[in-house]
């Protein structure tokens, strides 16, 4: 298995990856935002892939003041082997790069998978604040 960064030559196979993969996909995921995603931040979509096939994802994004974490997937058929913690360890890694000093990711209050892969990660459950969103 390899992290690489995501190209503009993945987004349908990210795009079908997510669907099987991730949580709560019908709020945007398009190949207009992949496609801007990629287009500002190059390395922000970082991929795990195995046998030429996208195994895990996670969006890795600063934006100079914050480090935020989204669309962290594993394929169902290969969680419990690492993939998460080696993206997240790159995720970090880039991070500290940046000199980020927290990262932090939105995880749906329901899906109990996530919370346990995220605690197992080290991270912990702000519960003093709530997300605010406008859809523009």
């Amino acid at each position: 298995m390899i992290l690489r960064a995501a190209t503009l030559a993945d987004l349908p196979a990210v795009l079908a990856f997510w669907k099987i993969a991730a949580e709560d996909t019908n709020r945007g995921d398009s190949a207009d935002g992949v496609t801007a995603l990629i287009t500002r931040d190059p390395d922000a979509l970082q991929l795990a892939v195995a046998d030429g096939e996208i195994v895990g994802s996670l969006i890795a994004g600063f934006d100079g003041w914050r480090c935020h974490l989204y669309r962290f997937a594993v394929h169902p058929d290969r969680r419990r082997q690492g993939i998460g913690a080696q993206l997240l360890a790159a995720a970090e890694e880039r991070f500290r790069g940046f000199g980020g000093r927290r990262a932090d990711a939105m995880v749906l209050d329901d899906n109990t998978l996530a919370h346990h892969a995220w605690t197992a990660a080290g991270y912990i459950e702000q519960d003093d604040c709530h997300r605010w969103v406008k859809s523009l």
